[in-house]
């Protein structure tokens, strides 16, 4: 294995939760040093999810393990003095700086971009916050499903149809999108450093994020255009691009892109005559009899199990795919095929890989989130203290951990 791409580039890590500590993860996946700062007590709140009431029971701390892998765990109080002056020098020696932390605290911690921004003009200080920086509500709190998903619009455009309560999302739907928005900004300024010799403060925010995520019906809505509600399955105008139950009640979705794949569907499922069936021989003419060609289509799609459909629909080179499970997709052979579940290491499970590659470019292997300050020790002495300062530090509970 070559030397890793992002090897030498000293990150902090001084954020909590999922967006901005799995930028954190990227940038490690490539080879960064991340040094993951927790507060004393408890840590980031992220690592102790898994056991939280409605939370099923699991051995393993499976949130942490993969949105904090690759990183190097340090607790450390920055309320005290003493620990602000730690990070001071950490920052002194760092090129990224990563937080989330509100914004009248960093006030309060003095980890705003400007404490930093003249003394280390190498720096990149990375803010994510819930609803941006400016306007009335710049640092009000929030997590993705209220400012990502909800707030965005997706919440209510992606019920089953509009008479339905909006859909919630799943834990981290939003923070793994915008980690990437964040990590893209952070490498868009290594970038500039590289031309410029400066860093700078780069920002995201989870309400942006999810205005990008939700941009198809929000740019229509700029140009005045205004979607009808969402009609529930059996009023939908589109027989082609529906989903259907098969016959060991599962569910797919087909999605023809073209005129030209509509013969080909009707002869793949076995009626090679509807394309001449008035009713549904050209584009208006489905679309308006688009019901009765769905229940056409129920009953069709009802006489096959899903691998059955799979293999045809595949043959016949036609977009059709499960509606996935989590449970299937831990065990694809396509996610396995192209990387997207990779070995963590020393521990015989997978882990989710950073959903992007470079051609010759390796990542460097996965290994386990650090256990609640597990590197205190080591961070510091590769920061200059001694270790007599870190017995002074440990015992006046301005850092823990071995």
């Amino acid at each position: 294995m070559t030397e890793p791409l992002f090897a030498g580039l000293k990150v902090i890590d001084c954020a909590s939760y999922v967006a901005a500590p799995a930028a954190a993860t990227v940038l490690a996946d490539f080879g960064a040093e991340v040094v993951k700062i927790e507060p004393p007590g408890e840590g980031d709140p992220w690592r102790t999810q898994y056991k939280r009431p409605g939370m099923p029971p699991s051995e393993h701390n499976h949130p942490w393990l993969m949105d904090d892998r690759n990183k190097r765990g340090l607790v450390l109080d920055l309320k005290a003095p003493a620990g602000k002056a730690v990070l001071e020098r950490l920052v002194s020696q760092a090129d990224i700086f990563i937080t989330n932390t509100p914004l009248p605290a960093r006030g309060r911690l003095g980890i705003r971009y400007e404490d930093f921004s003249e003394k280390y003009p190498r720096l990149i200080y990375a803010s994510l916050t819930a609803y941006g920086e400016a306007g009335e509500e710049a640092g009000k709190t929030g997590f993705d499903a209220t400012a990502y998903w909800a707030r965005s619009g997706l919440m209510d455009e992606v019920r089953p149809d509009h008479r339905a309560i909006p859909a919630r999302s799943v834990a981290g739907m939003g923070d793994r999108p915008t980690a990437m928005a964040l990590y893209g900004a952070i490498v868009t300024a290594l970038y500039r450093r590289e031309k410029t010799g400066l860093g700078g403060e780069v920002r995201a925010n989870l309400m942006a994020s999810g205005m990008w995520a939700n941009g198809y019906l929000i740019q229509a809505r700029l140009c005045g255009t205004i979607f009808p509600p969402r009609p529930p399955r059996e009023e939908s105008i589109s027989a082609t691009s529906n989903i259907y139950r098969v016959q060991d009640d599962r569910w797919a979705m087909l999605a023809l892109s073209s005129e030209r794949q509509w013969p080909a569907l009707a002869k793949a499922v076995g009626m090679p005559d509807l394309p001449a069936d008035p009713r549904f021989a050209t584009a208006e003419a489905r679309r308006i009899n688009a019901v009765t060609l769905m229940h056409i289509l129920d009953e069709v799609f009802a006489t096959k199990p899903l691998a059955e459909w799979r293999a045809i629909l595949d043959a016949a080179g036609l977009t059709f795919g499960p509606v996935g499970t989590v449970e299937e997709i831990v065990s694809d052979p396509q996610a396995l095929a192209i990387g997207a579940l990779r070995p963590l290491g020393g521990t015989g499970m997978m882990t989710i890989d950073s959903p992007f590659t470079l051609t010759g470019v390796d990542k460097v292997p996965a290994v386990p989130a650090p256990g609640f300050g597990e590197h205190t020790g080591s961070v510091l002495r590769g920061a200059g203290y001694s270790d007599s300062d870190i017995a002074a530090l440990r015992e006046g509970g301005i850092v823990a951990g071995p």
